[in-house]
């Protein structure tokens, strides 16, 4: 048996310039965190032929061009050719349609685990490259590559998106000071409402394609503002990402009307008047998880929990997409 585990993540800067359609033109650069939740492959060679399929649905089939799950079937197709006997199981932390990246974790674990299984094993970059080709090539999803490189590299880490989609990585310079913070003062709430980040995204690629300069533009300060973050955590100034955080979100907002909604809204001001400096709808927005950065965490998830919402503590992952058994 083969068991591997992908982290999921939050961004901390420049979300939504990991796009093609904004970085083959204009260049993107995040900063994304890997934290400790996680989306687990675990494979196996059954006894009988065929594809055993184990997720929120169960497949048995004989030919690869049969299984319904796209990224299940894109993968075992761009890794070996039929005739396969395998059996996949997934099993998660948080549910998907959350904001955190599950989609992209797990069709990174899912390729370093039949790398394994197949006896070709991919480095850190193959797999996040290969994962990316699945889900943005092969399945022409309006999905990024922040989330696939965030989930294989791990850490609190910096990406340039060059214009040739070759992409830059290079870890966040933190002192362990900054760290600790980070991991006490950024909280995470959720808002109940679970989406599919699809249509938002596919509403911004497709601006983005016809050039629409508000949301080029939009993307050009949301740009600025993670480079910006960059500066800031490598300087020590953790209460800055905060406001930083805050005026993100505002800009977010402007970029599509489905980003929040009236009870978003209250959430979101009832937790800067309880000890938020600022925060954001992490991931394509819509619902799933509320990021702030708290000056005072106890007061704002006291005041968050009598709201109705459960906080999702967290520390962060630096192993990236790693075998947990072979």
């Amino acid at each position: 048996m083969i068991i591997v585990r992908s982290p999921l993540r939050i961004t901390l800067g420049g979300g939504g310039t990991d796009l093609p359609s904004y970085y083959r033109n204009h260049g993107g650069a995040l900063i994304s965190a890997a934290i400790d939740k996680y989306v687990y492959v675990s494979v196996i060679r059954p006894f009988t032929p065929g594809i055993f399929l184990k997720y929120s649905h169960l497949e048995h089939v004989d030919r690869v061009d049969d299984v319904q799950h796209p990224i299940m079937r894109e993968t075992l197709r761009s890794m070996a050719p039929d005739p396969w006997q395998i059996e996949i199981t997934t099993l998660a932390d948080i549910p998907s349609g959350t904001g955190l990246g599950s989609s992209g974790a797990f069709t990174a674990a899912l390729v370093k685990a039949l790398s394994a299984f197949e006896k070709k094993p991919l480095d850190t970059g193959d797999i996040a490259r290969t994962a990316c080709e699945i889900e943005i090539d092969r399945l022409a999803s309006p999905v990024g590559k922040q989330d696939q490189y965030i989930s294989a590299y791990g850490g609190i880490t910096c990406f340039q998106f060059h214009r040739n989609d070759e992409v830059g990585v290079t870890p966040l310079k933190l002192s362990r000071e900054t760290l600790f913070d980070l991991e006490d003062n950024l909280a995470l709430f959720f808002t109940g409402f679970d989406r599919s980040a699809s249509s938002i995204l596919q509403d911004q690629d497709s601006r983005t394609k016809k050039d629409e300069a508000a949301v080029i533009d939009n993307l050009h300060f949301v740009k600025e503002l993670g480079l910006r973050s960059q500066r800031a955590l490598e300087a020590g100034r953790c209460s800055e990402l905060g406001e930083i955080f805050h005026e993100h979100w505002e800009v977010k907002k402007r970029r599509s009307g489905a980003m929040s909604n009236p009870k978003i809204d209250a959430w979101y001001a009832l937790a800067r008047a309880n000890g938020a400096i600022g925060g954001k709808l992490v991931g394509a927005g819509g619902g799933g998880f509320l990021m702030f950065y708290a000056e005072n965490r106890r007061k704002l998830a006291r005041a968050m929990a009598d709201a109705g919402l459960e906080e999702l503590r967290f520390r962060f992952d630096f192993d990236g997409t790693r075998i947990l058994l072979q």
